[in-house]
């Protein structure tokens, strides 16, 4: 008999679609239950309730160990989505909290949409509202029964003692969905340090967080601990930090700012530590708390007039004549020019039909008399030479280059590396610059004017204030830092190290006289004390509009104890306001405080307004 091969084949086929039906079984089966963990997510949100602790987040404090940031409880609205499922009165529940039913419903959707919360499982517990007052806490407490799936997670937010230091502290605020994705310890609500020391220093400030571990019943209701908390962990605060800043210095300096556009920092020359960092206009910190931060923040970021902006290490201004004694101390170590070297300056600077003017002043005279007096001539005849110089040099591009060198060992066109975002870096210009912007042909004419801190030359007041430290301490500086310690372990040792500028230390000496005499009789008159010997230089940047006025100085003479810079955008001449603030910032932190008589010119410039018009500057 003929086999039936149609039939045969049948079989086969019956056959095969058979075990493929088994094959996927089997892979659906296997991938439910060893691979996906939902079920199991889903028994363990059945049996178990794991809520995170919140570590304390490290306190801040001042040099002398006052406080200045810590820590105030609030409380969150947590949301398990698994739970709720609907089941609550939402009319009831928005009365709780003093909600709408449109804002629930909108928060609702917000959560599961994984776009703004990256982090979201309907199996673990989702925020749902900040930071709620004890008054807001204890209504709702009483009626959480009602609302299952609902959970109150305890919080701290931050304080601020003192309406001061905003720009050098920062704030805290609920992490983005961008936090979430480049760091795995944040989930959605987590707060996390957005500007300040409060950015740079959040692994130490934020500590561990902990976990609770807590067994319910059918019905969601909480039995008690599981395991008596063998498997809890215990949330481990973050690290204090102690600033190097002296916050009645800080204070001072944002009063003597008031009304006026510009900065102020003063740094300890021993250490790199910053004393203060006053940026103005400025806003009270306290203000960037609690829910309304979002709008807070939106209306000083449309500001005109850009309170938010960190003058101190973001703004790039011309240094005007506190350059100078980065000229004098590149001339003398490169042998463009002896202490006795003597240029002439008729009211300025005259070399073939180029003219830059200077004020009166005894003429020829020497580099000491130069810096005393702030003469441009005299400057401007040391560049000229330096760039001009074809023994030395063997293209004014070599020679501009090593100028370049120098004034980049003294801290100038790149960042200095403060621990605070946010920094510039300024310009230092080169000979490929110059190259650029004049196809090749220029000479110490075409750039004359950066000898005297202007044309292309730009510095942050960080910078010039660590220009008044590098020559207090003859010829080094160390990195200006805001945190002087962190409790439990070390700060970074890039602090510690000293770095040595190009100029030679008997340059400096002369540099140091230079400015002794400005203070004695010449433009710094203003700072003379009679209880400790200052040093100064004036500037004054020609700007579109009044003169920026500037000061760079340090004290005492020997054994500097602080340098500072003070820059007022439009305060004119440098005698005008730069002067005698900083020399109220160098007395407030000398003697501890103002004397009767410096307290009333205090109050005076306290007082004083510079107009700005409405340009957004």
């Amino acid at each position: 008999m003929d086999k039936d091969y149609g039939l045969e084949k049948r079989k086969f086929v019956i056959a095969g679609v058979a075990i493929f039906i088994v094959a996927v079984y089997i892979v659906r089966l296997f991938s439910l239950q060893i691979m996906s963990d939902d079920y199991k997510k889903n028994a363990d949100s059945n049996a178990f309730l794991k809520k995170i602790e919140y570590p304390a987040r490290g306190v801040i404090n001042d040099r002398h160990g006052t406080l200045l940031v810590y820590n105030h409880n609030s409380y969150d609205i947590m949301v398990v989505m698994n739970e709720e499922k609907g089941r609550i009165d939402t009319a009831e529940f928005c009365r709780s909290l003093g909600i709408t039913k449109e804002y629930f419903i909108k928060r609702m959707a917000e959560i599961k949409d994984r776009n703004k919360n990256p982090g979201y499982s309907r199996f673990t517990q989702q925020l749902f509202m900040s930071q709620l007052s004890e008054k807001e806490f204890s209504i709702f407490q009483e009626k959480i029964y009602r609302f299952p799936g609902f959970y109150v997670q305890r919080r701290s937010i931050r304080q601020y003692t003192y309406p001061y230091a905003a720009h050098v502290l920062g704030d805290v605020a609920e992490v983005s969905p961008s936090d979430i994705e480049e760091d795995s310890y944040y989930q959605a609500g987590d707060y996390i340090g957005k500007l300040g020391i409060e950015k740079s220093y959040e692994k130490q400030l934020r500590g561990e967080k902990g976990v609770k571990i807590q067994l319910r019943d059918a019905h969601g209701k909480i039995q008690g601990d599981y395991m008596q908390g063998k498997y809890d962990r215990r949330p481990v605060p973050g690290k204090d930090l102690t600033l190097g800043i002296d916050i009645k210095l800080q204070a001072l300096g944002e009063r003597l700012l008031e009304g006026k556009i510009g900065s102020i920092v003063a740094i300890e020359p021993s250490t790199g530590e910053v004393l203060c960092m006053v940026s103005s206009p400025t806003y009270d910190p306290r203000i960037m708390t609690g829910r309304d931060r979002g709008k807070v923040h939106s209306a000083l970021a449309h500001h005109p007039w850009r309170p938010l902006l960190n003058r101190s290490i973001m703004g790039q201004y011309p240094p005007g004549s506190t350059f100078k004694t980065t000229q004098g101390l590149t001339f003398l170590s490169e042998g463009i020019i002896t202490p006795g070297t003597m240029f002439p300056c008729n009211h300025g600077f005259y070399c073939r039909g180029l003219h830059v003017g200077c004020h009166g002043h005894a003429s020829p005279l020497n580099l000491i008399p130069a810096i005393g007096t702030s003469c441009n001539g005299f400057f401007c005849w040391g560049l000229y030479y330096m760039l001009g110089n074809r023994t030395k040099y063997k293209t004014v591009q070599d020679a501009m280059n090593t100028w370049r060198d120098y004034m980049v060992s003294m801290g100038f066109g790149y960042k200095l590396g403060i621990d605070l975002p946010g920094e510039k870096r300024g310009l230092i210009p080169n000979a490929q610059y110059y190259d650029r912007a004049y196809k090749g042909s220029w000479n110490g004419l075409t750039v004359i004017s950066i000898s005297i801190g202007q044309g292309e030359v730009n510095l942050t007041p960080l910078q010039i204030a660590n220009l008044g430290a590098t020559i207090a301490n003859r010829g080094y500086y160390y990195i200006p830092h805001v945190v002087s310690k962190v409790h439990g372990e070390q700060i970074d040792a890039k602090y510690k190290e000293r770095h040595y500028t190009k100029a030679n230390q008997r340059a400096y000496e002369y540099i140091v006289a230079g400015m002794r005499r400005a203070v004695t009789s010449g433009t710094c008159r203003a700072a003379n004390s009679a209880e400790y010997e200052v040093c100064g230089k004036t500037g004054t940047a020609q700007n579109h509009g009044q003169d920026h006025s500037i000061f760079m100085g340090f004290a005492p003479m020997e054994n500097p104890k602080i340098a500072i810079s003070v820059y007022v955008e439009n305060g004119g001449f440098g005698a005008d306001y730069g002067v005698p603030i900083g020399a109220l910032m160098m007395e407030q932190y000398l003697k501890g405080k103002l004397s009767p008589e410096s307290e009333k010119k205090a109050t005076d410039f306290q007082h004083r307004r510079i107009s700005y018009g409405t340009a957004n500057r």
